[in-house]
């Protein structure tokens, strides 16, 4: 069942992270992010929780997009499910969750990014009716 993210959701975002995004980033961080996002209304959390053993077995995260030159939309910036989970419809119906919230806040259009060798990513998404419009490399700098 779709429910919002809580903070004592901490240790399974960081264990979904992990195993199915290959993010590892300490569990106190996590709860910092946490704490601090759920409180800011330009992101957007929805997870999914086994109704019988009330795990959390995966969750979506999305920040308003708004620019100069396009309406306002959501920017998914994590779809996750845990891998022993994966084709069993949580991820369509985390979208699903998404979506409905999109609609409901007026927004014209959900985006994505997703690395090119996650393919098996983009056939579900393309699964799910969303389509690849164009490829772009990223650059970054830490500091």
């Amino acid at each position: 069942m779709l429910r919002n993210l809580l903070l004592t959701d901490v240790e399974s975002l960081s264990q979904i992270n992990e195993q199915a995004l290959g993010y590892s980033f300490s569990t106190e961080k996590t709860a910092q992010q946490l704490a601090k996002l759920i409180q800011d209304s330009h992101h957007f959390f929805i997870g999914f929780e086994d109704s019988e053993t009330q795990q959390l077995l995966g969750y979506v995260h999305a920040e308003v997009y708004q620019s100069l030159y396009s309406d306002p939309g959501f920017n998914v910036l994590a779809l996750a499910v845990l891998p022993d989970q994966q084709g069993k419809g949580i991820g369509k119906i985390l979208f699903q969750g998404l979506e409905e919230e999109a609609k409901r806040r007026g927004y014209a259009f959900i985006r994505l990014n997703s690395a090119d060798y996650r393919t098996e990513a983009h056939a579900f998404y393309e699964h799910v009716g969303y389509s690849s419009d164009k490829l772009q490399k990223r650059f970054i700098k830490f500091f």
